[in-house]
């Protein structure tokens, strides 16, 4: 756990460095960032669905899938209740920031690491509520200028949704022994492993713009201390107190303790909201998951 967030803050030195040196821009990072969301991510979002689905766990995932769903609710209201005191750009990448956190490209492999091929498939299924919610209410907070059909239509051919309607659909093949060919599953999972590398470096890149003296601001720490400790603790008592196996409690817990998602300084960079000061949550709640998230781990697996 400790060595992936470590890697994680080295990627994000890296792009921090370069755009130091000058040789990340402005409209360098822009590029890159269209190409992570219109073809990175989406390729990685289509691999986290092929997976080999177990008849004995289908019950299972389904209680992971419809607890996910749960959780997804949860995180609106204190998306809703939170940051009503804020009136800027910023608000948007708090609410976003709440309602999605990084449980895709680092949840996953820190789940595996803590509960084996098991809390892997847990964890794919997971995924679907929020990256349903992440497409779709995540990209209205952003585009809430915009004509409401307009952001529908938007949402519906957003690249990362359409991946999910592949994605689905692959899933639902692979029940019946049916598979991409290797070529085309191999190209898609090349690419989608550039997402974790891609985003940190260019956060790295926006964080270099944020004076230093203004990363450790109240509200990063107060957002950090929400989504790492808060949220995470609350949904442990909820579901402690229900009728379900350790393992499903244990991964949707510490898939609800991950910090923001990249994608957050991602759509702030895209719609010109406030980039740098989502860019500042991101890295404040990656740092401080370094300690929380083994608080968390541990409190698993003592209860």
């Amino acid at each position: 756990m400790f060595s992936l967030q470590l890697e994680i803050f080295i990627l994000i030195l890296i792009g921090f460095i370069l755009s130091k040196l000058g040789y990340f821009s402005a409209d360098t990072r822009k590029q890159l960032t269209n190409i992570v969301l219109w073809i990175v991510l989406p390729c990685a979002t289509i691999q986290s669905f092929e997976i080999e689905v177990d008849q004995d766990l289908l019950i299972s995932m389904a209680l992971v899938f419809l607890i996910s769903t749960g959780i997804q609710g949860v995180y609106w209201i204190f998306c809703k209740t939170c940051w009503n005191k804020i009136y800027d750009d910023r608000k948007i990448s708090l609410q976003y920031g709440t309602m999605v956190s990084n449980a895709g490209f680092m949840g996953m492999p820190v789940t595996q690491s803590a509960f084996g091929s098991t809390g892997l498939l847990y964890a794919s299924i997971f995924l679907i509520p929020q990256r349903i919610c992440m497409w779709s209410y995540g990209i209205s907070l952003y585009s809430n200028g915009q004509n409401r059909k307009e952001v529908v239509r938007k949402v519906l051919t957003n690249p990362c949704i359409v991946a999910i309607y592949i994605g689905v659909v692959l899933m639902i093949l692979g029940m019946f022994d049916i598979h991409l060919p290797d070529f085309l599953d191999s190209t898609i999972a090349a690419i989608g492993d550039c997402n974790t590398a891609l985003s940190m470096i260019v956060i790295g890149g926006i964080l270099s713009d944020v004076p230093k003296d203004q990363i450790w601001d109240k509200l990063s720490l107060s957002y950090s201390g929400l989504r790492l400790i808060g949220i995470p603790i609350i949904l442990f008592l909820i579901l402690d107190c229900l009728p379900i196996d350790s393992m499903v409690r244990n991964v949707c817990v510490l898939l609800s303790a991950m910090p923001a998602a990249s994608t957050t300084a991602m759509l702030a960079q895209r719609y010109e909201k406030d980039p740098e000061f989502a860019s500042k949550i991101i890295f404040v709640s990656t740092l401080f998951s370094m300690v929380t998230l083994p608080f968390i781990f541990l409190l698993l697996e003592r209860f």
